[in-house]
């Protein structure tokens, strides 16, 4: 399957990049997320807040709960997730259960996971799914192979902050 990003989303992306690059610089784990309505205008930003011991804090949570809060139903089918990390399987569970639209995302679990395996770290207490094991009828772009150096990099240095 091919994916499609376009110049749109690298904007968005490149946003959730920022996001990442500003929760490492607050010494947390660099992720970040924005939700994008139907007509292009950005709803909500976050990025990790897990440092404080609580790992739910993940940004694409936050976009999911403030969409149910927030959103109609029809609201939050024609929006779209973007991130700089495809979703955890939580995170993958809350946009399916609050009905979110199509998720893009910048770098991919698998790539995260070979980064970490690379670097010697354990791997996390909950396995690494794709989007689409957890949801199946997602509709999912990514990677962005003109993102993910970046991206590589702020994880590599979040090991310092660890």
């Amino acid at each position: 399957m091919a994916f499609v990003i376009t110049e749109t989303d690298r904007t968005h992306l490149r946003r959730c990049v920022d996001l990442a690059r500003e929760a490492l610089e607050h010494g947390d784990e660099p992720f970040g997320s924005v939700l994008v309505g139907a007509d292009g205008t950005e709803l909500f930003a976050d990025h990790n807040h897990v440092a404080g011991g609580d790992h739910t804090q993940h940004p694409e949570f936050a976009i999911a709960r403030w969409a149910a809060q927030h959103l109609r139903p029809d609201q939050r089918a024609t929006a779209t997730v973007y991130t700089s990390g495809e979703h955890c399987p939580m995170c993958s569970a809350a946009h399916g259960w609050v009905g979110l639209g199509r998720i893009v995302y910048a770098t991919s679990s698998a790539q995260l996971t070979a980064w970490q395996a690379e670097w010697g770290l354990t791997p996390g207490p909950v396995r690494p799914l794709a989007i689409t094991d957890v949801v199946p009828d997602a509709v999912v772009d990514g990677p962005d192979p003109d993102l993910a150096d970046e991206v590589r990099e702020l994880h590599r240095r979040s090991l310092h902050t660890r």
